[in-house]
């Protein structure tokens, strides 16, 4: 049945008050769904730190929403590179030393669908290197004053995680054999999935109940996902997509995670937000279905330790 907490037509940024004095930290947000994500918090006055690895785009965007909401708008950006686990170590300093409260941190970059096997300069996989550590690593870092301005932790997921094998491929999670880029995603999307629910689990033990994690998804939405990443043919395949009605802008792409970020009636944590229309890769936001395999408390675990170990980040929760 679709959810209808938020009525018939879904999350909407209508249910949005003020949001001044408020920070918003959000990765890749100089294009698709991050920026749209911005723009939306920035109309309700709130602080944005877009977190982007192009100093070019970055300087674009944050000059295309002073354009539209005013000089004196509080957007900013720090350059991080979440393929590379210094990059992410550098940026987490100067964030701590700029941003005194942060209400959500938004894991919402991601690289799709890359055609041949790469790796990233610590030897990870590039999907799992930049959708899985380097966000594991950047929460971690962060966490503390997450915890202190008791904030959230948005995780930005994909319906992919229901492709590929549905589990973390222990033996070989770098695909040294039989690489494809869709089951390498997968992969990458389902450990992102399973780090948030394993950290609620540790959050929830700990008692450390201040910071709220959300996991939701953008659907099918217009955003520069495969045209950054992916081969000439899912470029193709996708440009043609976009024409139908398949695919949303990258507008409503955005409403999950400004919903996870915001929304004060969300109580359930272990849930998957996204659209709840066809395919629930379109339509109106709300809470959709999340499969067992997300959550597999054994592979959650395992994935917890090979993460801390892959980062040299050992979370004190």
């Amino acid at each position: 049945m679709p959810d209808t907490t938020f009525g018939t037509k879904g999350w909407t940024p209508e249910r949005l008050g003020d949001l001044q004095g408020k920070t918003y930290l959000i990765t890749g947000a100089n294009a698709g769904a991050g920026f749209q994500a911005a723009r939306t918090l920035l109309k309700k006055n709130a602080k944005v730190v877009m977190l982007n690895r192009s100093v070019k785009k970055s300087e674009m965007a944050v000059a295309d929403l002073k354009k539209e909401f005013g000089d004196d708008t509080d957007v900013s950006f720090v350059r991080m590179d979440l393929d590379s686990l210094s990059s992410v170590r550098e940026a987490a300093i100067e964030v701590l030393k700029s941003t005194p409260r942060i209400n959500a941190l938004i894991c919402n970059a991601a690289i799709a669908q890359v055609p041949t096997l790469k790796l990233t300069e610590d030897g990870f996989e590039s999907q799992l290197g930049t959708n899985h550590y380097g966000h594991f690593l950047l929460c971690g870092l962060l966490f503390e004053r997450i915890e202190t301005s008791k904030g959230r932790i948005v995780v930005v997921a994909s319906l992919g995680y229901n492709m590929g094998l549905k589990t973390i491929r222990f033996s070989d999670m770098n695909w040294t054999e039989g690489y494809g880029p869709n089951a390498a995603y997968s992969q990458s999307k389902l450990a992102q999935m399973m780090f948030a629910y394993e950290l609620q689990d540790r959050l929830a033990a700990a008692d450390r109940t201040d910071v709220k994690v959300y996991v939701c998804h953008p659907g099918s939405s217009a955003t520069s996902l495969i045209t950054t990443s992916g081969s000439r043919t899912m470029r193709a395949i996708w440009w043609l997509m976009t024409k139908t009605p398949m695919v949303q802008t990258a507008e409503q792409g955005a409403y999950p995670e400004v919903m996870c970020a915001t929304e004060g009636a969300i109580i359930e944590q272990r849930a998957l937000y996204g659209p709840t229309g066809r395919m629930e890769a379109v339509g109106p936001v709300g809470k959709g279905t999340l499969n067992a395999h997300a959550y597999d408390k054994d592979v959650m675990q395992k994935l917890w330790n090979v993460s801390e170990e892959a980062t040299g980040f050992i979370w004190m929760i």
